[in-house]
């Protein structure tokens, strides 16, 4: 299918690279916003090119702990509702069934439908006779209940795919299949055209929607794609007596036996099986052949493996358990069907750093789809997404996190993951440690224990502090909040506040701008003022056009031109440096570097001694930097507080690190020193409101709904968002502090809002407040006034809170400024 199509002179050159149903989402969805110069490769034969596309099962659940899959998923249903091919749907809304055969399960199920709720997607969970009248050939007496989703269903994803690229070739787009692409050309940095066996295709934006091939086109540009293909099994049974009267595709409900790791749907007569339960089987994207070369092989496809019945045989019994219907019968055919994983279990999308114009649609799964292409499109057309996809950036996965092992690890244990009950603190488990801070052994003799983020290993709470918790009254805890929680959290947020702590603060990410035109530059980028003398420190946040938050920034000016950024994520270096001139220089500095927040009423008893510089509060104030020597080592010491406490972030080289801790830990023997970890830092943030970017807010909320207004100077000559800003409405939802009027109640985030009844809005973050004896959960939600009464859904259970007025702690801040 090919044409030559009469393009505006303003239509980019885009070359889609792949023609699934992510490469034609994404040419419907750009042609549909008027770049009409689009042309999608296929290696393959159009419209079965031999992906994963063409030969997914088709089953779409919406609901996920993500809001952006969730998002990604919901748009898809919706786009695939719409389109048919020759009159048949390319969505069989035949909804959705989980069960549950043990009791963890099912309050898992409970977990989901509160998820289900925060993100807008209709589901209930349902008792063992309902399941039983959706699924009558289960066997109701090893089921516990299930979870109802009406509007999930079956994709007919090559039918999506071919009515998505009628659509977009009738607006211009082409289509050429058996186009195997052998190079990408640049010039200056960008992509300027893509090489084939059929010719070479000027282009000014290329997107590889590759699939588990991506590794390879990627390489062909420079660029690293973070995605291991694994083989996943698949089968059909032979025709079932049961549903020999079946006309119809599918009518039942697509099944999940999670339990098992196994997954169902109908095939008019038959029943066909998925699993996740064998072991991970790997494929190098290098080694999987090309269309023809495959058939030559006698597989079916590039993406079908042959089917290995020794990794059956178990969930095949697993299958006859639930269905006994199946012990009537056989597989009639089976196969290992390759697809994509990343280390994170999310997709990579995103334009390259390294080469501009070369963009990532990848890992993608047929459920979110349309999604992501459409997510692509803005990305590309308008300049952002119109959702929030920080979990999805390509940014995200830094040098540490994009060796090959890693990603094959990872990648595999994510297959193994697929339907495990994970909480949301459980870290992964191999390869660790990977990054550690300086002070790592220090902690292990402290028996921290840790979680991890990033890569990094980061203590959550130290054993040796377990004395600390005798006299401590805490309420018992539900046994899902109480994993990967300790009450040595309390007694290290209750000697935060009465003495004086030890913070590990190395995993937040540090960036030095330098350069004469640094100032200049950070001003224009950022909200707040930063025009001010050499030794200050400002909370400012990073916005894109429309006013949507990009990040938060602490920016500290240590000289005239040179400049350290306490940011977020890789994401920020990305965005400056887009739009950073010639005579700026950035520079991300946090694995040289490494820091300690010394927290607490006694901070300034521990720290003023090793130092001749002055730091009382006339001397040092808050919000200010000083560069000085605590005891032999050098540090950049910062008067800020995350916790609502006296005290510094105090940065030196990673190489005197262990220096510093050592230097700190001796002299606050007198003071009652403790480390304290990550658990108590979090409750002593929500305490004092403090945000946490990517969680509280994103580029979806503009500052004033998210209650980080105070750092936006409207009265600049000019910031990135700021005409956004001037015309806002008045604000529909608010970032609401909320306590729970149980003092033993307890929820951890994204549990779904009820005010008069009905789902508001979701909670962002959550810990338990231990200064003020209850739960504190941040939430959007519509503005409402302090002490109205809500309810947060916890495993099915309303739990009733009250809005609150924040800052909760310490509302005149003189804990911070003395």
């Amino acid at each position: 299918m090919s044409s030559t199509p009469e393009t505006r002179p303003s239509s980019p050159r885009v070359v889609v690279i792949g023609a699934g149903i992510v490469g034609c989402s994404l040419a419907d969805e750009l042609t549909a916003r008027g770049w009409s110069d689009v042309t999608v490769l296929e290696q393959g034969p159009l419209p079965a090119p031999g992906g994963s596309t063409s030969h997914a099962p088709g089953l779409v659940f919406q609901t996920s702990p993500s809001k952006t899959l969730t998002a990604f998923a919901k748009y898809t249903v919706e786009k695939f509702c719409s389109l048919e091919i020759d009159g048949v749907s390319c969505f069989n809304q035949v909804g959705g069934l989980e069960l549950a055969t043990t009791p963890e399960r099912l309050a898992d199920l409970h977990r989901k439908a509160g998820l289900a709720a925060s993100w807008g997607v209709r589901g209930e969970v349902v008792s063992t006779a309902r399941c039983k009248e959706l699924w009558p050939l289960v066997d109701e007496s090893v089921v516990l209940g299930g979870f109802h989703t009406p509007d999930d269903g079956l994709a007919r994803a090559l039918f999506a795919a071919r009515a998505q690229m009628e659509r977009a070739t009738g607006r211009g787009a082409r289509f050429l299949d058996r186009h195997t692409v052998t190079g990408i050309e640049q010039q200056d940095g960008r992509v300027t055209a893509v090489v084939t066996d059929h010719g070479i295709f000027p282009a000014d934006h290329v997107v590889s929607a590759a699939g588990f091939w991506g590794p390879v086109i990627g390489r062909m540009a420079g660029v690293d794609v973070p995605l291991q293909p694994l083989a996943h099994q698949y089968a059909r049974t032979k025709p079932l007596p049961d549903l020999a009267e079946h006309r119809h595709e599918a009518s039942r409900p697509i099944l999940r036996f999670q339990d098992r790791d196994l997954y169902f749907r109908e095939h008019t007569d038959r029943i066909g099986i998925g699993s996740y339960a064998h072991r991970p089987l790997p494929v190098d994207p290098f080694a999987i052949p090309a269309y023809e070369e495959a058939r030559a092989r006698n597989m079916d496809m590039p993406s079908s493996y042959p089917f290995t019945t020794e990794d059956w045989a178990p969930s095949w019994e697993d299958c006859r358990w639930l269905i006994p219907a199946l012990r009537e019968t056989e597989i009639e055919e089976g196969f290992n069907g390759v697809f994509s994983f990343t280390p994170d279990g999310m997709p990579v999308l995103g334009e390259s750093r390294t080469v501009r114009g070369f963009w990532l649609a990848e890992a993608v799964w047929v459920t979110h789809s349309a999604g992501v292409a459409k997510a692509v499109a803005e990305w590309m057309v308008d300049g952002r997404p119109s959702i929030d996809v920080h979990e999805c950036d390509l940014t995200r996965f830094e040098d540490a996190r994009r060796s090959p092992a890693y990603i094959t690890e990872r990648g595999s244990q994510q297959f193994v993951e697929v339907y495990d009950v994970l909480h949301p603190l459980q870290p992964m488990e191999d390869p660790r440690p990977l990054r550690v801070s300086p002070f790592h052994a220090r902690q292990q003799e402290l028996g921290a224990f840790f979680l991890e983020g990033g890569g990094w290993e980061r203590p959550h709470w130290y054993e040796a502090n377990a004395p600390l918790v005798d006299g401590l009254a805490l309420p018992e805890r539900d046994a899902w909040s109480a994993r990967y929680w300790s009450p040595i959290a309390a007694a290290e947020a209750r000697a935060t506040r009465e003495k004086v702590a030890l913070y590990d603060m190395t995993p937040l990410r540090r960036l030095e701008v330098t350069g004469p035109g640094a100032l200049a530059f950070l001003d224009r980028m950022t909200t707040n003022n930063l025009r001010k003398k050499p030794g200050a420190v400002t909370y400012t946040l990073l916005l894109d056009g429309t006013g949507g938050i990009r990040s938060d920034l602490t920016v500290a000016r240590l000289g005239p031109d040179r400049f350290q950024v306490g940011a977020n994520s890789p994401a920020d270096l990305d965005w400056l440096a887009r739009h950073a001139p010639a005579d700026v220089h950035l520079r991300d500095i946090t694995s040289g570097t490494c820091c300690i927040g010394v927290w607490g009423p006694l901070a300034r008893d521990l720290v003023q001694p090793l130092t001749r510089d002055d730091f009382s509060h006339e001397g040092f104030g808050y919000f200010r930097a000083k560069e000085t020597y605590l005891g032999h080592v050098p540090v950049t010491a910062m008067r800020l507080s995350y916790v609502g406490e006296l005290g510094w972030e105090l940065y030196t080289t990673a190489d005197l690190g262990l220096r510093l801790w050592d230097t700190l830990w001796e002299a606050g023997q007198e003071h009652g020193v403790i480390a304290a970890g990550r658990s108590a830092f979090n409750s002593l943030r929500l305490e004092k409101g403090y945000r946490s970017w990517g969680v509280d807010m994103t580029d979806e909320h503009d500052p004033y709904e998210a209650g980080v207004g105070f750092a936006v100077r409207m009265d600049k000559n000019g910031f990135v968002g700021q005409e956004a800003l001037q015309g806002l409405p008045e604000a529909t939802r608010r970032l609401t502090p909320l306590l729970l009027d149980d003092p033993a109640a307890n929820v951890l985030g994204k549990e779904p809002v009820y005010v008069d009844g009905l789902p508001a809005g979701y909670v962002t973050s959550a810990s338990y407040g231990y200064t003020l004896g209850r739960c504190i959960a941040y939430a959007w939600l519509p503005p409402l006034a302090t002490g109205t009464g809500v309810h947060i859904e916890y495993f099915g259970e309303k739990v009733p809170a009250t809005v609150a007025d924040e800052p909760l702690f310490d509302p005149k801040m003189t804990r911070i400024r003395r």
